[in-house]
């Protein structure tokens, strides 16, 4: 049998930290590099601010086949060595890649001629090829992480698409070995193809989101109810239990706006007539803004001592990101008058308006005169609302993703998505 290769991965953001976690998981001796030593520190200590289910847990029970470095001269150690950096974003989708180039130029220069470099970060078609290493040597791997899922994905991904030089020629055996510990297909392919096979993946997603989110605006402009249609689309076989058909508040978190800007560029640079990506854009901008239009459909000029209730301010469920977040957007539309939040994990954010934190979705909740739940958490769902609802004093209730319950909203004007 091949020997277990020691894996290192290089930045340790929100993909390098959970993907090099899971590594460990599976009981592979794990290289965390990173060039920030007071990030390094706190991980030796088994802390991190990245907010995942079970990270922090297994970040400490597998601390024996953990070790960080901030040492480029460690990375010498290790047989495989992916480059993990998160790719940020600007306002517009577009990627920032000077710091993944920049890791790669270090990690290459860094490591020995027989040790394997694998991309796991997301770039655009043609990227990896680019790359000053022997083919041989050289991988790119897709990485589907879902933020508040991260390490649920690590451990159990559905399959492996790995870009390669020769896709003909037999994965490394080294690589083989690592990547069958996670006992799902392997689906080898050429650099190109791997880079745009996470860009499919991703506009797949916003057809389905923004389908969704059109026909449950539909509902509720002619009465229909969408939470009454799902399950028969659940149970078509074309469309499919976990098909993303829940109604939402358009795309956020930064990755699939990236890939929608990515196709459409590639596109244009390549003469291809691709609209239908950016009318996804379109789309999730308007969806965007659906909580903002119901406030002011009951609120054209409200008083001075007017008071909102904002509980949640991630843009999903199970994480710290804020990236695009409808109810960041929500704060910033609002008129100046006084805006309470409160969310489980983000306390705080930059904002020029009257903005005071809480510490309890309670605290959030008293004397508001609407009430914003624009973050569908478990903290939410498990609340007694019918005691919290008690202490507020208007009835308008924007509950988007239904965490309130019609039973008791009677005496409410209780608004969600996709029912009319």
């Amino acid at each position: 049998m091949t020997k277990k290769p020691v894996i290192g991965f290089a930045g340790m953001t929100h993909l390098g930290l959970n993907s090099a976690v899971a590594g460990a998981e599976k009981g592979f001796h794990i290289m965390c590099f990173d060039q920030n030593a007071e990030l390094i520190s706190e991980l030796q200590s088994g802390k991190t601010n990245i907010n995942e289910p079970d990270l922090s847990e297994m970040l400490n029970t597998n601390s024996e086949r953990l070790e960080f470095t901030s040492s480029k001269e460690d990375l010498k150690k290790c047989n495989i060595v992916y480059i993990s950096l998160d790719v940020p974003t600007n306002d517009k989708g577009a990627s920032d890649l000077t710091p993944v180039n920049n890791m790669i130029e270090l990690v290459n220069n860094s490591i020995s001629g027989e040790a394997l470099l694998v991309v796991l970060c997301q770039v655009p078609p043609g990227f990896t090829r680019s790359i000053n290493r022997n083919p041989a040597r050289l991988y790119y791997q897709v990485e589907t992480l879902i933020f508040g899922r991260a390490m649920e994905r690590a451990l159990h991904p559905e399959r492996y698409i790995i870009g390669c030089a020769e896709p003909s020629s037999p994965v490394h055996p080294l690589f083989s070995r690592f990547l069958e510990a996670y006992s799902c297909p392997i689906l080898p392919m050429r650099y190109e193809s791997a880079e745009l096979a996470k860009t499919a993946i991703n506009l797949f997603l916003a057809a389905s989101v923004c389908t969704a989110n059109s026909l449950a605006e539909i509902c509720e402009k002619i009465g229909a109810d969408w939470e009454e249609i799902i399950p028969s689309l659940r149970l078509d076989k074309r469309i499919g239990q976990h098909a993303y058909i829940k109604p939402g508040l358009g795309l956020s978190g930064g990755n699939i706006e990236r890939d929608l800007k990515t196709v459409s560029q590639i596109g244009y640079e390549n003469g291809a007539k691709v609209n239908i990506p950016m009318a996804y854009v379109e789309h999730s901008k308007y969806r965007k803004k659906w909580s903002i239009r119901k406030f002011f459909e009951h609120y054209d000029n409200p008083s001075e001592d007017f008071k909102i209730c904002v509980l949640g301010l991630a843009y999903k469920e199970n994480t710290h990101s804020i990236k695009n977040s409808p109810a960041v957007d929500l704060i910033e539309a609002m008129p100046d008058i006084e805006i309470n939040a409160y969310d489980p994990v983000v306390k705080n954010i930059d904002s020029a308006k009257k903005l005071k934190f809480h510490n309890s979705s309670e605290s959030a909740i008293k004397g508001a005169d609407i009430l914003f739940v624009m973050t569908p958490w478990n903290e939410f769902k498990e609340l007694d609302w019918q005691k919290a609802l008690i202490s507020m004093r208007g009835e308008v209730l924007i509950d988007p993703y239904r965490l309130i319950s019609h039973d008791i909203t009677a005496d409410y004007e209780h608004i969600v998505l996709g029912e009319g």
